[in-house]
């Protein structure tokens, strides 16, 4: 796995990693030391950011130790979150279904079987509370952004982009593909945690009746 350590101001390293799945191994790694006796021999971060191709982990004492031994560690394949699969009751509907379908080669029944069928894991999060980044889509199956973005697109759409899904926690512009809606709460400010999707969680939509 190539790793690139850089330093990111006087308390934080970016590490920059090759794949999306080599950042998910990485922050699991990271998690199972910090949560591991003897694992994290140093003092613990404030923050570990996992994004599309790099690990972000701030909050350090002494970013230099860490360092010298993240390119030595044997970081083994992500492996999915132990716990419950979050469920997304789904309605697929969405305008852009068809265009999506049809970008696949296969008919609207067999895209909204793909989109089902997929267990997803949520790789990082952002843009948004609560927007999550999902992968788990072949490699073949990705989607382009739409040429002209919408300027409102409801909460709880189902969307598409490149590799990844996602689910639009709150009513927002956007330019994925909207392939259909959910009445799942993503992002609940009174919820401990706030956020539904974490990195690392799997995910799977269930289609429902509109």
């Amino acid at each position: 796995m190539r790793m690139r350590v850089l330093p990111a101001g006087p308390h934080a390293l970016l590490v920059e990693l090759d794949s999306q799945a080599a950042v998910l191994g990485l922050h699991a790694e990271i998690e199972r030391r910090l949560n591991s006796d003897g694992g994290w021999p140093w003092p613990r971060p404030t923050d570990v950011v996992p994004a599309a191709r790099t690990v972000l982990i701030d909050g350090l004492q002494d970013p230099a130790p860490l360092a010298t031994a993240l390119p030595a560690w044997n970081v083994a394949p992500v492996a999915p979150s132990g716990g419950d699969t979050v469920r997304c009751p789904t309605v697929y509907d969405g305008p852009d279904l068809d265009a999506v379908a049809a970008h696949w080669g296969l008919s609207r029944r067999e895209a909204i079987e793909l989109h089902t069928s997929t267990e997803f894991i949520v790789a990082f999060c952002g843009f948004a509370p609560g927007f999550a980044y999902l992968t788990g889509l072949p490699e073949d199956r990705g989607v382009p952004r739409r040429q002209t973005p919408r300027t409102e697109v409801p909460a709880g759409s189902v969307a598409l982009a490149g590799e990844y899904s996602a689910v639009y926690p709150r009513r927002s512009p956007g330019g994925w593909q909207l392939i259909g809606r959910t009445d799942v709460v993503l992002w609940d400010p009174d919820r401990d945690p706030a956020a539904l999707l974490t990195a690392g969680v799997r995910v799977r939509f269930e289609q429902m009746d509109g």
